[in-house]
């Protein structure tokens, strides 16, 4: 269980990753004034989805939002990025680092929280919260940033602020 998630929530099913079908997802951070400040998203979700969550903390329901997104179509770059626009203007105080990867590419945003990236040419790429080592090839992502990586390249996109 990640250290934002509040006493009482359920257990392992709200412990990262969450997964469906190839994504696996994860939220490094917290939303703000949970969980009153999301009701308002929550209900956009159909009943089924938001009824089949297997967990009730912020991070399930931040998943619950991006998965939407996905099964309509959109892009895992875009998903998260709507995502995190539409939390952060109902939740401003929240941290929105989410990460998701289908094995093939990863997409990432930094959203009030650090978060790096490694491209080891030819071979791989790694995103971290930080560095694990001294590795001079890391460089930190800027803040409020959709991160898009495959093994080869990594396309950093501003992510602009949500309507006040």
């Amino acid at each position: 269980m990640r250290d934002a998630t509040l006493a009482g929530a359920d257990g392992e099913a709200a412990a990262a990753p969450f997964a469906y079908g190839p994504w696996l997802f994860s939220h490094n951070g917290a939303v703000g004034g949970w969980p009153g400040s999301l009701a308002s998203l929550a209900e956009g979700l159909p009943p089924d989805e938001l009824l089949s969550m297997e967990a009730r903390c912020d991070s399930a329901l931040v998943w619950a939002l991006v998965l939407h997104r996905l099964r309509r179509g959109d892009e895992a770059g875009q998903a998260l990025a709507d995502t995190v626009l539409d939390v952060a203007g109902a939740a401003p105080a929240s941290r929105l680092n989410l990460l998701m990867t289908d094995g093939v590419t990863i997409s990432a945003t930094a959203w009030g929280d650090t978060l790096w990236y490694l491209v080891e040419p030819g071979r791989r790429t790694v995103v971290a919260s930080e560095p694990y080592d001294d590795d001079p090839l890391w460089r930190e992502v800027p803040d409020r940033t959709l991160l898009a990586a495959s093994r080869t390249d990594v396309l950093l996109t501003p992510l602009k602020e949500p309507p006040a």
